[in-house]
Parts: structure tokens; C-alpha cells; sequence
């Protein structure tokens, strides 16, 4: 084992691996509430019920295609990286294709199948990385800065802090009521762990949270501490009943796996390159068994869509273990049988509600936007796409919506300004597809 992962090479041990595992797991240990959460819309009142997909089986979705992936990771790509659905993708998937759509859970799991089967295709073929270079980085960047506000956007509306206004759309909330000013507590909580560098600082935010919700009366106690896992029959495989729709193939549900494919592009690439760089992997600009790991992505989100959840991408709270002296894949395989642990702690889990989970929404989208400072705002060519791709994400409610739009003032503005020639042809294409999407998308 120790020769295998190169322990004496790496100078590590099984104690910082087993203690970086477990930082790991700590600090994404969130998403085994908030996506559960998410998927299922629990904030969005009077929804029919065949659009909600069941808590329990996507908890236990959660936790095993986490696991997987990480397991995947750590033996093939022997890296100290951690996998599990990911934010924003899981809100693209419930509040755009669910949601907005009104397309069922089923075509959405489906979607996220076909992704993570073209991703595989693409990473083995080596046309991934053209897809990528052809895409400016200043369009990259706004998707991820976009994704951070919509995510952020949804924790406040979730908190009660940003509500509905008739007058002016949106306003915001009572303060004073007790639900909000818990989720203020702690956004608060949860800020100072950050700020002071604490790395499980999301994880202990909700933990205090929930226990103060629970002091005040806010929360209810949970029936329980562990129980045998809830079954995942209402989900497994159920995303093979949609290949037998005729209302699954169409150019909204292309535009819906295009968008999938395009995030979890960069989304998982960025933070492999991150945490690999924070560890000191990345030699000459080249990060050593990188397919490796662009692989493990690809069949955990193939495997996780099967189980019933969003797409699975790395997670760049990873780097709180590498922080905590991960080295090696086995800190990876170590934070994969926490999640499988975690199948049988849901009644601990049922004390967390939308005021627990605000505060990690939130969070998470000021780290995502910090992606704006590295965008050229003086080359108005640049920045009108830009803009637009982050600015209309929260504003449409849609990730999709977002990237379309961005995608097709790119090619506008570029052949305005006279650098046509430097607008890659793949460019164009994106740009005809998202258009027709959009024509198509509009009441």
C-alpha cells in the first residue's frame, strides 16, 4: 500500500493521510444535506410531486456516488482530491431543467447520464481539451463568477433574507423574524471560521447553526442518531425511462447536456489544477496522470446519475486536506468510507433546514465570484459577454439561460470589434446552438 501510493517519496504517512481525509470529508461534509435539498426543490412549496424527486434516495445517492468517485480518484489518479455532486450544477439541474423546464427528474438524470458518457468519449479521445481551449477564458471565468451569484442568490431567498416584492420584484425580508436572523447568525458563524482560516469552517458553521436553531426552538430535535440507510429504489435506474420519451430529444435538452458537459468542463479541471498545484504536483505546467483523474469524473457521474443525483466533480475543499498534509490517493479513499459511513447518520441529519444550509450557500458563492478579478473589464468586446453570462444567471434563475446568452454575444462582439479571426470556429458553433436555444426557450 505505502509503495503503491509512494508515501516515502511523497513524505507522507498513513497518520496525515488518514487526518487529511478526514479534514477533506469535514469540510465538504455539507453536501450530503445541501444536495439532497436541492434536487428535492424542499423550498419551493406546492410542487407535484412527480417532479420531486424522493430525500431519502438521493441522500443515499449523494453519499455513494461521493464515494465512488473518490475511490475512483484515489486508486487510478492517486490524488488527494475528493468528489461529490456538485453546487451549482445541482441547482442547474433542479431549478433550470426541473423547475423552470418543468421537465421531469427522470430526463434530468437522464441528461446527466449522456454527459458524463460524452465526457468519458471526450477525455479518452483528447477532443476535451479542444473544447476547452476553444472557449475564451474570459467566458470561463464568467460562468464560474455566475454560478457563485445564482448560488448565493438561492441561499438568501432560502434564508427569507431576499423575498418576492411586487413593486420591484425582489426586496428584502423581515429581518426580525426568528428563521432569518438564524440564517444571519450563522452566515456570520460561518464567515469568522473562514476569515480565521478554518478549514471545516462550512461544515462547523452549520453544525453551530443547527444546534442553536435547535437551543431556540427552531429546529426540531432529530427522532434519532443512526438508522439503517434509506432505500434507493425511487431513484436507481430510473433515468432509463426517458430514453423511451419522444419528449426527452429535443434542442431545450441538448442545450441542457451541452451545459452540463460545459461546467463540469471547467469546474473539475479548475480544481484539479488548484489543489494539484497547492500540493506541488504540477511539473513544467503539466500535472502527471491528469486523464487519470479527468476519467475519474467522468464514470462517477456516470455511476452517480444511475443512483439517482446531479453531476459529480472534484471539489476544491479538498485542498483543506492537502492544508491538513494529504499527499496521496489514500487521503481520497479515506474520505470516500466517511461518505459510506454517513449512510447511516440521516436522522442526525434531518435538523438541518434551509436557514442551516443558507449560510453554506451563500459562502461558497463568494468564493466562486472571487473568478471576476481575473477578467479583462477594459476590453468592452470582452466584458459585454462576460456581463451578461454572470449577470443573467440569477436574474433568469437559470445557468443555462446565462451561459447562452454570454455565448452568443461573444461572436457579436468580437466580430464587431474586428478580431473575428481570433473567435475559434467551435465558438461560432456554440453560438448558433445556444441561439436557437434561446429562440426556442422564449414564452
Amino acid at each position: 500500500m505505502k509503495k503503491y501510493f509512494e508515501f516515502d517519496k511523497l513524505g507522507t504517512n498513513y497518520r496525515r493521510e488518514i487526518l487529511g481525509g478526514f479534514t477533506t470529508f469535514l469540510a465538504m461534509a455539507y453536501i450530503l444535506v445541501v444536495n439532497p435539498m436541492t434536487l428535492t426543490l424542499q423550498d419551493v412549496p406546492n410542487l407535484p410531486e412527480a417532479l420531486r424527486m424522493d430525500y431519502g434516495a438521493v441522500f443515499v445517492a449523494t453519499a455513494v456516488a461521493a464515494a465512488i468517485g473518490s475511490f475512483i480518484m484515489g486508486i487510478l489518479a492517486r490524488y488527494p482530491l475528493a468528489l461529490a455532486p456538485g453546487l451549482g450544477l445541482n441547482a442547474f439541474f433542479a431549478y433550470t431543467v426541473i423547475l423552470t423546464n418543468g421537465s421531469p427528474w427522470q430526463h434530468a438524470l437522464a441528461a446527466v447520464f449522456v454527459s458524463g458518457v460524452f465526457f468519458l468519449i471526450l477525455t479518452l479521445t483528447g477532443l476535451r481539451e479542444k473544447l476547452i481551449n476553444a472557449i475564451p477564458m474570459e467566458l470561463k471565468l464568467a460562468v464560474g463568477a455566475g454560478i457563485g451569484l445564482f448560488i448565493a442568490f438561492i441561499g438568501l431567498k432560502n434564508a427569507g433574507i431576499v423575498i418576492a416584492n411586487p413593486a420591484t420584484f425582489v426586496g428584502i425580508g423581515n429581518l426580525t423574524e426568528p428563521e432569518v436572523l438564524l440564517a444571519i447568525f450563522g452566515i456570520i458563524i460561518t464567515v469568522i471560521f473562514l476569515v480565521r482560516g478554518v478549514k471545516a469552517g462550512v461544515f462547523l458553521g452549520m453544525a453551530i447553526t443547527a444546534v442553536a436553531g435547535m437551543i431556540f426552538g427552531l429546529v426540531n430535535l432529530p427522532s434519532g442518531i443512526v438508522e439503517m440507510p434509506p432505500s434507493i429504489a425511487p431513484t436507481f435506474g430510473a433515468l432509463f425511462s426517458a430514453f423511451g420519451d419522444i419528449e426527452f430529444y429535443t434542442l431545450s435538452m441538448l442545450s441542457v447536456i451541452l451545459t452540463f458537459l460545459f461546467v463540469d468542463f471547467f469546474d473539475n479541471a479548475g480544481t484539479l489544477m488548484a489543489v494539484a498545484n497547492q500540493a506541488g504536483f504540477v511539473k513544467d505546467n503539466k500535472l502527471p496522470r491528469a486523464g487519470r483523474a479527468l476519467i475519474s469524473d467522468s464514470i462517477a457521474t456516470i455511476v452517480g446519475s444511475i443512483f439517482g443525483t446531479s453531476t459529480i466533480t472534484s471539489f476544491v475543499e479538498s485542498s483543506s486536506g492537502v492544508a491538513a498534509g494529504a499527499r496521496t490517493g489514500f487521503a481520497s479513499i479515506v474520505t470516500g468510507l466517511l461518505f459510506l459511513l454517513s449512510l447511516f447518520f440521516l436522522p442526525l441529519l434531518s435538523v438541518v433546514t434551509p436557514a442551516v444550509t443558507a449560510p453554506a450557500l451563500i459562502v461558497v458563492g463568494i468564493l466562486m465570484v472571487a473568478s471576476l478579478g481575473k477578467i479583462d473589464w477594459e476590453k468592452f468586446e470582452v466584458a459585454v459577454p462576460a456581463f451578461f453570462t454572470m449577470l443573467m444567471m440569477p436574474l433568469t434563475f437559470s445557468i443555462a439561460t446565462g451561459v447562452a446568452i454570454g455565448f452568443v454575444f461573444y461572436p457579436l462582439t468580437m466580430i464587431v470589434k474586428g478580431r473575428a479571426k481570433e473567435v475559434h470556429p467551435i465558438m461560432y458553433v456554440f453560438g448558433l446552438i445556444f441561439l436557437l436555444y434561446l429562440a426556442t426557450a422564449a414564452h
